[in-house]
């Protein structure tokens, strides 16, 4: 077969995947029998069978995501992470005005620790949702309020992130290296969305209602317990101390890796470290909880197989699909665009990875699938640890606006709207806000 008619038929099996997802066909499925296609266009399917067996059992990404996920369900099933909830929230009850801009940043900071954005908006909305709703803010503005705080990307200031992961193993480093490249770009990201988003909702508020509602929210009944609202933060902040941003502990590395891994022991001890932290936490939350103690590991391991079955198997698919795009060079487009004018990489890495996580609804298939596109040994590890943290805040910023993704489908149940609206709400502040980020990773990378 022709050469060009090959590549035809692969971009056609991407389109085809594109349009199964619209159409609400599992993700996985869609991406993978695209994957499948594209390698048989390409005479070799073989590739595509390896990239599987290879990735579902990555230590890179079984061990740092399936014991935070074992942790997050730990922290639910103590109740640690509705302590740190009512904490955050507490101080919003007596300034009205913060509520909406408040919502989103509690939400935001509750997903730092519980890197699921589904779990967060669980854990948050069961205490937010009604507090909103007495104030009698529409539920639009309550979900979308509650959507763009849990999945805007406060995760990814946790190395425990899948995004980070997929970035960390791509350029070799720790994924503790990646928070500080993240960090100064999620808050731009942040700010200037809930700086969009606030007077939108003002203003959609005013027209449904006439004029906000002035009566104060209800008192919290709710009794703080201090040490089971700072659980949830520990594995945060002894990965911290480990490594970046303060350096001030070590762990040596025989105590996780041993002798015959040393070939690997780098990414292997990144891994490893995440999860060792996440078991310290979880052993800390059994003390917080001793009445529930004894389920403890069930409830974690109940976790890291849903972390399995949720995010590895899309990691899976995801970077099955890129191997396929590989075989036939359709990524090679995109490396001439960014070889010929290199300073193009900021607006392409994000707009394309954007587009691509609102339309499958997972910000882990887009930074799984597209990354490796962007970059190149030749970029140096600075450059690239860079444009990662672009491709992790707009991936985020895309499966926000999805109307398909799981945090979206959850935050408009639990506030009984519709997944659309939650998403048309969000996605003008999330344009301009990844629009500006964009703009500048490229001034501080030109």
């Amino acid at each position: 077969m022709p050469e060009g008619a090959v590549l035809l038929l692969g971009l056609l099996v991407i389109a085809a995947a594109a349009v199964a997802v619209v159409r609400r066909v599992d993700v996985r499925l869609a991406l993978l029998l695209a994957a499948l296609a594209l390698g048989a266009l390409a005479g070799d399917v073989t590739p595509v069978f390896r990239t599987f067996l290879t990735t579902l059992c990555s230590e890179q990404f079984v061990v740092p995501l399936c014991t935070a996920m074992g942790f997050a369900q730990v922290m639910r099933h103590s109740e640690c992470d509705k302590h740190l909830v009512h904490l955050l929230i507490r101080p919003l009850r007596s300034v009205r005005a913060l509520l909406i801009p408040g919502a989103v940043v509690v939400g935001w900071a509750v997903n730092v620790s519980v890197i699921s954005q589904a779990s967060t908006a669980v854990a948050v909305g069961t205490v937010l949702v009604p507090l909103l709703r007495a104030t009698r803010l529409t539920p639009t503005t309550v979900g979308a309020a509650l959507c763009l705080g849990t999945s805007i990307g406060g995760e990814l200031l946790n190395p425990g992130a899948p995004e980070l992961n997929t970035v960390a193993g791509r350029v070799g480093v720790p994924a503790t290296e990646c928070v500080s490249r993240v960090l100064p770009l999620l808050l731009v990201q942040l700010a200037v969305a809930v700086a969009v988003f606030w007077p939108l909702c003002l203003r959609a508020e005013a027209r449904a209602t006439g004029a906000p509602a002035e009566e104060p929210p209800p008192a919290d009944p709710f009794r703080i317990d201090p040490y089971k609202a700072l659980v949830p933060l520990i594995p945060l902040t002894l990965l911290m101390l480990v490594g970046p941003p303060f350096n001030v502990l070590h762990v040596p590395e025989k105590w996780l890796v041993d002798s015959a891994q040393q070939t690997a022991s780098r990414s292997i001890y990144g891994a490893r470290l995440v999860g060792a932290s996440m078991l310290v936490g979880t052993a800390l939350a059994a003390l917080a909880a001793p009445r529930t103690a004894g389920s403890v590991a069930k409830v974690f391991f109940e976790g890291a197989g849903y972390a399995f079955a949720q995010i590895i198997s899309l990691i899976v698919a995801a970077t099955c699909f890129a191997k396929g795009i590989d075989q036939l060079q359709l990524d090679e487009p995109i490396r001439r665009v960014i070889g010929g004018s290199p300073e193009l990489v900021w607006p392409v890495a994000g707009g394309l990875t954007l587009a691509f996580a609102a339309l499958c609804g997972s910000g882990m298939a887009a930074t799984q699938g597209l990354y490796a596109f962007y970059v190149s040994d030749s970029m140096g590890t600075e450059l690239m640890l860079r444009v990662g943290a672009v491709v992790a805040v707009t991936a985020a910023a895309g499966r926000t606006m999805s109307p398909v993704a799981a945090v979206t489908l959850i935050c408009a149940d639990m506030t009984d709207t519709r997944p659309l609206d939650i998403a048309r709400r969000v996605a003008v502040p999330l344009l301009v806000a990844s629009c500006v980020t964009v703009a500048v990773a490229w001034w501080r990378g030109g």
